[in-house]
């Protein structure tokens, strides 16, 4: 009988994260699966409908047992998303000490904030566990970007925080390589760290390419899906529509922004006071499965990051469903995305935060024949499936499950 994975997920089924489809791979594979997560209220800051403190506590879907903590929801200002981080390690702190789920080890997955991992952390501890902890967001650096804090003080003690995760967990894994070199600049001994990159669920394939009423026309569609916060740098886009309203002649460009969050109406207004309004489609967010009905439906898919040291080591989950989908890409980034972009021979990238330079990028975009546009998506497609594969990372994944030890939570090999 395979083992039971207790994983700590502070988002999970209704919202959109690829912990998900892990879970459902798991259960597939014949482990049993319970999931400590939060109230679903990702990304708008409000609680889903049908979902509370006293509502839908306990669920089950496709096989995983779900326990809902009672949590602040993000609401859309600093002081409540640091209240939401903080409600969830307290509620998992009084969960730790009476839950009676027996699980055999623990796989926490760690997009911001890293202080849900505390839970898992306790749970490993208590019960003498081997603990997984899969790193998406690094901290304390993330904490910068996404709430503001410069004080040195603050982000002291939330780099103990970290250290006491790191030390605390059998093994760590990473979405990009530089993530690892981060991590073992903090004493963490590099063993313990493994590079495994995401995969796009299954259902991102290319489909056949397909015009609606908003992109059947002769204009170059680019399209973007995903949350719309501070730190995907959209404002950048406005800017750049303005240079190419400014030197497009016959060619056109309309971008689609699929998706909601944070920063959604202030980019409205700044493409409002740009005047380029004609060049934006906003779409509201759609379920994560109609994402490939898009892609097919627009020429070249839109990836970008705020210009930090921290998102030159990122990958975004993003760049795996686009490749998954077979679609070109323009990109506002650096380091390890547009590597892989490059690499690829996926599509064009152009430093972040350059408005100019990503004009540029767009018009040499608009200037190839369309058959080259379709050959970079299928680069994208080939590398996807050679570098980002499913089963061949789940496969991996599972080989560690089996070989650590139960009591100790260490490697038998």
């Amino acid at each position: 009988m395979k083992k039971h994975i207790l994983v700590i997920s502070q988002y999970f089924f209704p919202e959109q994260f690829r912990i998900n489809d892990m879970c459902e791979e798991w259960v597939n594979r014949g482990y049993k699966v319970t999931v400590v997560t939060g109230i679903p209220n990702y990304p708008k800051g409000k609680f889903y409908e049908g979902y509370g403190v006293l509502k839908k506590t306990r669920e089950n879907y496709k096989g995983i047992d779900i326990i809902r903590l009672p949590i602040v929801p993000r609401g859309n200002n600093s002081i409540m998303l640091i209240l939401n981080y903080l409600s969830f390690v307290v509620s998992g702190f009084f969960w730790k000490v009476f839950t009676k789920v027996k699980a055999d080890q623990v796989f926490i997955f760690e997009v911001s904030p890293m202080t849900q991992a505390l839970p898992g952390v306790w749970y490993a501890k208590k019960n003498k566990i081997s603990c997984f902890l899969y790193v998406q967001d690094l901290w304390p650096e993330n904490v910068e970007i996404i709430t503001g804090i410069k004080n040195k003080a603050i982000i002291g003690v939330i780099g103990k925080m970290v250290d006491y995760i790191y030390k605390n967990c059998t093994k760590i894994f990473t979405t990009s390589q530089s993530f690892k070199k981060s991590i073992n600049e903090r004493q963490v001994p590099i063993e313990k760290i493994e590079y495994w990159p995401q995969y796009a669920e299954e259902f991102y394939q290319p489909l056949k390419k397909t015009g609606t009423d908003e992109t059947a026309d002769d204009i170059f569609n680019i399209v973007f899906a995903g949350n719309i916060g501070n730190a995907q740098g959209l404002d950048i886009l406005p800017r750049t529509a303005k240079i190419l309203k400014s030197r497009m002649n016959e060619k056109q460009v309309r971008f689609n922004i699929i998706g909601e969050g944070r920063y959604k109406n202030t980019l409205i207004n700044t493409v409002d006071k740009y005047d380029v309004s004609n060049m934006f489609n906003f779409i509201d967010k759609q379920p994560a499965e109609k994402i490939p009905e898009f892609m097919a439906k627009n020429d070249a898919a839109f990836i970008c990051l705020t210009d930090s040291p921290l998102f030159k080591m990122t990958i975004p989950a993003k760049l795996q469903s686009y490749m998954a989908c077979g679609i070109s890409i323009v990109a506002s980034a650096g380091g390890e995305t547009s590597n892989v972009i490059e690499e690829a021979n996926a599509g064009l990238t152009a430093p972040p935060g350059d408005e100019e330079k990503l004009a540029e990028a767009i018009l040499i975009m608009l200037t190839k024949p369309k058959n080259e546009v379709r050959e970079l998506g299928k680069n994208a497609k080939k590398y996807s499936d050679s570098h980002f594969n499913k089963k061949v990372l789940m496969d991996q994944m599972e080989i560690h499950f089996e070989n650590c030890e139960e009591s100790e939570g260490i490697y038998n090999v």
